[in-house]
């Protein structure tokens, strides 16, 4: 056999076989391809072609589509890889930031969520604001008990229209049965013209809060099906109180959460809806939407704006008769 021929020859197929394969180069685009999406999708510099709906809590209108926060600063949930937040952090510079708002705001989603004491973030922030852009902000509180005023006031300071009680904080508090501190929390940030919601891992902050008798303006509750490869086995099922140390863990208890909120006349803001990216956004949007979500707040890059807001775009329109009443 001519060795040359036979190398020339597989060359050749190969460079063939790679023509006509699609542009297909990772697992995630392989299940995005699969779910009839472009496997590689730039941002669209005019005008999305579907309509973003819109609710409204307490007087603020919010976009049904939240950009989340995490990923822009860098504390996105990775499993175990990691080099991720690292990775997030050198590929959100200060202009990737800005102009990921700036898709948001182009395809309707009007608002965002920060940490509140995140000075790096509020400072982008800023200067996106002066820059014209009018995105506004729900700020994340992660408050010391003996110092809550301050806490609320950084969220103030940021010209947030809202601030919620981070989860992990609330989730710690009703674990202690310090429910008295929640309500301190909601009453100073309502003083302050704001809305105040309470965020939670665990479905029995939002049934602690609820039975205490307190007033949030709208809760924001994980929630996600566990219909994906990753998801935690019967045998992890245990109660997870640090739910950073182990990172598939979002949402213990979806069918009681969907059950319990069920019969809550607050605004719902689910959040975890595609379990980091674990969940197809079409499928984590449905989940979320048709079991009673009123919003969903999804981490996004910039390249998965349009594709998302298309999607919850979708799955809006044909969820509008559900078990749930919308609350906003």
């Amino acid at each position: 056999m001519n060795t040359n021929l036979g190398r020339r020859s597989f060359l050749k197929k190969s460079v063939a076989a790679a023509l006509a394969a699609p542009l297909v180069t990772s697992l995630e685009e392989y299940a995005l391809a699969a779910e009839g999406t472009p496997a590689r999708a730039t941002a669209s510099a005019t005008a999305p072609k579907v309509t973003l709906p819109t609710g409204t809590i307490g007087k603020v209108q919010i976009s049904r589509l939240i950009c989340g926060g995490n990923l822009i600063s860098g504390y996105a949930h990775s499993r175990d890889l990691i080099y991720v937040s690292k990775l997030l952090k050198a590929y959100f510079t200060e202009e990737k930031i800005m102009e990921t708002w700036a898709q948001c705001e182009a395809h309707g989603i009007n608002t965002m969520i920060f940490v509140a004491s995140d000075k790096q973030a509020l400072s982008i922030y800023r200067k996106y604001r002066a820059r014209g852009g009018s995105i506004q902000s729900l700020a994340q509180v992660s408050p010391k008990k003996n110092n809550l005023a301050a806490s609320v006031q950084e969220a103030v300071d940021a010209g947030a229209v809202g601030a919620l009680l981070v989860g992990n904080e609330a989730d710690a508090w009703t674990r202690e049965g310090d429910l008295d501190s929640v309500g301190k929390f909601l009453d100073l940030v309502k003083a302050q013209g704001l809305i105040a919601g309470v965020a939670g891992h665990e479905l029995r902050t939002p049934m602690a809060v609820e039975k205490a008798g307190l007033k949030p303006d709208f809760y924001m509750k994980t929630l996600h099906s566990t219909k994906y490869w990753s998801t935690r086995r019967p045998d992890q099922m245990q109660e997870v109180i640090d739910n950073y140390s182990i990172d598939n863990y979002w949402c213990l208890d979806p069918e009681g959460t969907i059950r319990f909120m069920q019969g809550i006349g607050r605004p719902w803001i689910a959040y975890k809806v595609l379990a980091a990216g674990a969940i197809h956004p079409k499928a984590g949007f449905q989940y979320a939407f048709e079991n009673g979500a009123d919003f969903c707040a999804v981490g996004m890059f910039d390249f998965q704006i349009a594709e998302d807001v298309a999607a919850a775009s979708a799955v809006i329109a044909a969820t509008q008769n559900r078990d749930r009443d919308w609350m906003a």
